[in-house]
């Protein structure tokens, strides 16, 4: 089954370090105004979510924890055809995200799903809200489909 979201070993690597100083994360990946689009880590729960945000699945660190990846709905209508992976390299992170003071930034590398890959039965399904979130809306796997699952 094909995933939505994924990070390479680099970005885990500094998710760990994040962890440690700030307890469980979380991303909402920007919808591009002063940000540029970037994915912005925050501690879980201290960027709020609601019904104009899709949950597009957990990030796992490789050590039994897992950071949640959202999105706002309307970006997700644009990007739902595409597989999204969190990378990191030198920079400044954005905003307020949590990696801004470590000279490193987040960023997204993005490839579009083939035909195969995108069928309904082999993407997995936008997962519901998680733990003590308000509950967001999910979308349905087919392409067509362009509904809410709730």
């Amino acid at each position: 089954m094909t995933e939505r979201v994924a990070l390479t070993e680099s970005a885990a690597e500094l998710l760990r370090e994040l962890w440690v100083e700030n307890g469980p994360l979380m991303f909402h990946q920007s919808g591009g105004c002063c940000d540029g689009s970037a994915p912005m880590c925050f501690p879980e729960g201290e960027f709020l979510t609601s019904d104009a945000d899709v949950r597009l699945g957990e990030l796992d660190l490789g050590d039994g924890r897992t950071v949640p990846v959202w999105m706002s709905a309307e970006q997700y209508a644009y990007w739902r055809h595409t597989h999204l992976t969190i990378d990191v390299v030198p920079g400044r992170g954005s905003g307020f995200s949590l990696e801004s003071p470590t000279g490193k930034r987040f960023l997204i590398r993005s490839r579009l799903l083939d035909d195969p890959e995108s069928a309904p039965e082999r993407v997995a399904p936008v997962p519901p809200a998680g733990s003590g979130s308000p509950s967001p809306r999910s979308f349905d796997a087919d392409p067509e489909g362009g509904g809410t699952t709730d």
